[in-house]
């Protein structure tokens, strides 16, 4: 489920503050006590822009909705430091390998058209950072917070032609 929020800083367009948010996974845990079982509740949510910037947000709680606010705001406050993800229109400029613990999610470009044919934690990343058309696969693990997590890091080693091109200080 995504939703838009507007902070309310600056007078600029709303789409310049609107940041949406997905609940990636609700888990309950039970502490058993002595007259029964005490349960808490962990919200992992994925925040971005949709325009490159995306982050993640994991809040604990006694209830649902406190536990799903707890994640968002961690997740506001990790997008405004998060760093610009490479697009190139609606996809991104070249394959890419993103691992993290034990999984493994290989993101590849894909023409337009296609989509965003990834399984869940990973549609949630892609989405909230503007990408609408991606192949996908995931190897190993398929714990939610580590796949969120590969994926970041998948994103965050994508490379323009002219970011090489200044690296390796050659002209293309």
């Amino acid at each position: 489920m995504a939703r838009e929020r507007r902070d309310g800083r600056g007078d600029g367009d709303s789409r310049d503050n609107a940041l949406v948010d997905f609940v990636v996974k609700i888990r309950r845990s039970a502490c058993v006590v002595k007259g029964g079982r005490r349960f808490s509740f962990n919200a992992l949510v994925v925040v971005g822009d949709r325009r490159g910037k995306v982050s993640y947000g994991y809040g604990k709680a006694n209830e649902v909705p406190p536990a799903v606010e707890k994640a968002i705001k961690e997740g506001e406050g990790n997008v405004q430091r998060s760093k610009k993800v490479s697009v190139r229109g609606s996809t991104i400029p070249h394959r890419v390998i993103g691992k993290y613990g034990a999984s493994k999610v290989i993101l590849v470009p894909a023409g337009p058209g296609t989509g965003v044919k990834a399984g869940p934690g990973v549609r949630e990343v892609l989405q909230a950072a503007g990408i609408t058309n991606i192949l996908t696969k995931v190897h190993g693990s398929t714990n939610p917070l580590n796949l969120v997590k590969a994926t970041l890091q998948g994103l965050s080693q994508l490379r323009t032609k002219e970011d090489v091109a200044r690296l390796r200080g050659v002209q293309l």
